[in-house]
């Protein structure tokens, strides 16, 4: 749904939540429908870059000849950085803007993105070890600049009228989901044999060039154009800004758990980042080692989720929170999560019961039921996440909606520091354990959500 195109009169925002002012109108900028289009843009660019290499990442580390393990030590890397950098980049943004911060971010993603290609390189010439650091280094920078979707979040609250930031922060769930659309499509071209080679051909010697690297520069470079588009087009909104703070990170969630009204959140968002982060890296070795697929099918899966995941979020999260509370929708969304993870590893045997599928002999029966199970995983993230973000935007007050989504990505990026080593390690002992227990940590988040439908219904949702 798009922003309005003014910020005053009948746009006034008529049910700010905590710590707005009845009637005050969302923060002023030139072209609120432009703005919000920018800012989406800029999020699908960078995100578009991370969906690019996601299909290579477990052969990329797999090519180091090392443990699997370290697939979910790459991926915890990764989250404990933004686990460390959200909160701070988003009480930044509070204090000095959305738009520096979204530059910065965005320009230490170039950087984090280069080095990620080079690593096959380094370790070719100085070792396995060498080359493994750089890969954990390159990892570790793109988190710290993950953070910056606290800030773009931030940004279309502080443009969109309270009745519309369900549907405005929707699309920036859909903005994800793109990128995991095009993105792997994207990693896949780019890591085959024909543009490796006639890359090989067309680029100076120092440059490398293999299936590892092409993917990694690809997605520096939708990282520079997203750069650029935030110089270009990104407008700073003229709003309420916070007071400097020399809070740490640690106070910053001391404060956010003192919060009643936040203190449920940063704690379903740590919950749910566990489940589904464990999920995600180990979702290609499963598909791999129990149906057999290889990268490229993997990827047309990956397409698939992300296409559901744009329809999802993109328009029917939206059209949902005219009718119902958010609070009743991500309690939805939870459970429809929750039997998505544990119908998941047992497709192959669900498919068994399913009547005989006509059509091309590759869609069997075991591929329908996981193609249906991955369908409400979308759908189940979809409905929670984008009601989780809109509740956090709806408890927050004017001044510190960065600060909330900051320490609410930090939570989450938290729980995606936990999720993929556990995840991984159970795995290892069985390949359906991980789904079953990220099934189990979803039990506590309906029980959380729950309570907060039943003990402030629509006020806490708006």
């Amino acid at each position: 749904m798009a922003a309005p195109e003014s910020t005053t009169g009948a746009d006034a925002d008529p049910d700010p939540g905590p710590g707005r002012e009845p009637g005050s109108a969302p923060a002023a900028v030139p072209n609120p429908r432009r703005a919000l289009a920018t800012v989406v843009a800029i999020v699908f660019l960078d995100l578009l870059g991370f969906g690019v290499v996601i299909p290579i990442l477990p052969f990329y580390v797999r090519s180091f000849e090392v443990s699997d393990v370290f697939i979910g030590l790459l991926a915890a890397s990764y989250s404990v950085m933004q686990f460390g950098f959200a909160p701070l980049l988003g009480r930044i943004s509070d204090q000095r803007g959305r738009r520096p911060v979204l530059m910065i971010s965005l320009a230490g993603s170039v950087v984090a993105w280069t080095v990620f290609g080079v690593a096959s390189e380094v370790g070719a010439t100085f070792g396995v070890v060498a080359g493994v650091v750089v890969l954990f280094t390159s990892r570790m920078l793109a988190g710290a600049m993950g953070g910056n979707i606290a800030a773009a979040q931030a940004y279309i609250a502080d443009i969109t009228p309270s009745e519309r930031r369900a549907g405005a922060l929707g699309l920036v769930g859909a903005s994800f989901a793109l990128g995991f659309v095009f993105g792997p499509a994207v990693g896949g071209v780019l890591a085959s044999d024909a543009v490796v080679a006639a890359a090989d051909s067309l680029l100076p010697d120092f440059v490398p060039t293999n299936r590892f690297s092409l993917p990694s520069f690809g997605a520096a470079v939708l990282s520079l154009l997203a750069l650029v588009s935030a110089a270009l087009f990104l407008v700073e909104p003229d709003r309420t800004r916070g007071q400097s703070s020399r809070t740490t990170l640690v106070g910053s969630f001391v404060e956010a758990l003192r919060d009643a009204s936040l203190r449920g959140f940063v704690v379903a968002f740590f919950l749910v980042s566990v489940a589904f982060s464990g999920i995600q890296v180990m979702f290609i070795p499963y598909v791999a080692d129990v149906y057999g697929y290889d990268a490229t099918q993997a990827a047309f899966l990956l397409t698939y989720v992300g296409v559901l995941g744009t329809v999802n979020q993109g328009v029917l999260v939206g059209r949902l929170a005219r009718r119902y509370a958010e609070s009743r929708l991500a309690v939805a969304g939870a459970a429809i999560l929750l039997v998505a993870l544990a119908t998941m590893p047992f497709t192959t045997e669900l498919g068994g019961f399913l009547p005989t599928v006509g059509g091309p002999t590759w869609l069997t029966r075991e591929l329908v039921a996981l193609l249906v199970a991955l369908a409400l995983l979308s759908l189940g993230n979809g409905l929670l996440n984008v009601s989780l973000s809109t509740l956090v935007s709806r408890a927050a007050t004017a001044d510190k909606q960065g600060l909330a989504f900051g320490v609410t990505q930090g939570a989450g990026s938290l729980g995606r520091t936990v999720g993929p080593p556990l995840m991984a390690a159970l795995y290892v002992v069985a390949y359906w354990s991980p789904f079953v227990a990220g099934a189990l940590v979803v039990v506590p988040i309906i029980a959380i959500l729950a309570g907060m439908v039943r003990g402030s219904g629509r006020v806490v949702a708006g």
